[in-house]
């Protein structure tokens, strides 16, 4: 897998996303019209690459996302290990109604405590063993450019296990929604190309 690239974007806008109410895990939303139009700005941005592979997870936005390169042909496999973080009983509610609960949880994970999950919930640990056969697969894949879309909170982890940084850095990779994270493989690690870049969204 040397040299291999590796383009991680969020899934586009849901209607959830623009009310800034928690979707989840447990919330299998689509993309509102905002969502859609950025899918496509992506696509006229990125469509001249070689990709050799489509990774999503198993939850509609993030197929709807990269469905102009579904069209185009190129194969897509669907990984449950790439689904968001469970938020529990806080999933279907504004982010404002917990706002309180949310930060104890953040500043948990900060501390190191990564089994601290909210009510109902996952935990990061229980999070990062999921994605564990999704970056097994990458390990093994032959592909040398590869698209993944995922979710905001679970790529913050996803992110960390990739570049080995301690999961109290997961808020440090900001995201929004169709950003990018670009990666290649050289020697033996993955080192950041790009990140949370959303120059493609100047073609809506």
């Amino acid at each position: 897998m040397t040299n291999q690239e590796l383009f991680i974007i969020r899934h586009g806008e849901t209607d959830f996303n623009r009310r800034s109410i928690v979707q989840g895990r447990g919330m299998d939303t689509d993309l509102n019209a905002t969502g859609k139009a950025q899918a496509d700005a992506f696509y006229k941005a990125y469509h001249h690459l070689p990709f050799e592979q489509i990774f999503i997870s198993e939850l509609r936005r993030t197929e709807q996302t990269v469905q102009p390169f579904i069209d185009q042909g190129l194969p897509v496999k669907k990984w449950a290990g790439l689904d968001e973080f469970n938020w529990g009983m806080f999933e279907g509610r504004s982010f404002g109604d917990f706002h309180h609960d949310y930060r104890n949880l953040v500043d948990s994970w900060c501390r190191g405590d990564y089994d601290a999950r909210p009510p109902g919930g996952e935990s990061p640990a229980e999070v990062a063993l999921r994605q564990r056969a999704v970056i097994e697969a990458l390990e093994k894949d032959t592909a040398q450019t590869i698209l993944l879309c995922m979710h905001g909170r679970a790529m913050r982890l996803f992110l960390c296990q990739l570049l080995q940084r301690p999961f109290s850095d997961m808020d440090s990779f900001e995201h929004s929604n169709l950003s990018l994270y670009q990666l290649r493989f050289e020697a033996g690690l993955w080192k950041l190309l790009k990140a949370n870049d959303t120059a493609h969204l100047s073609l809506l």
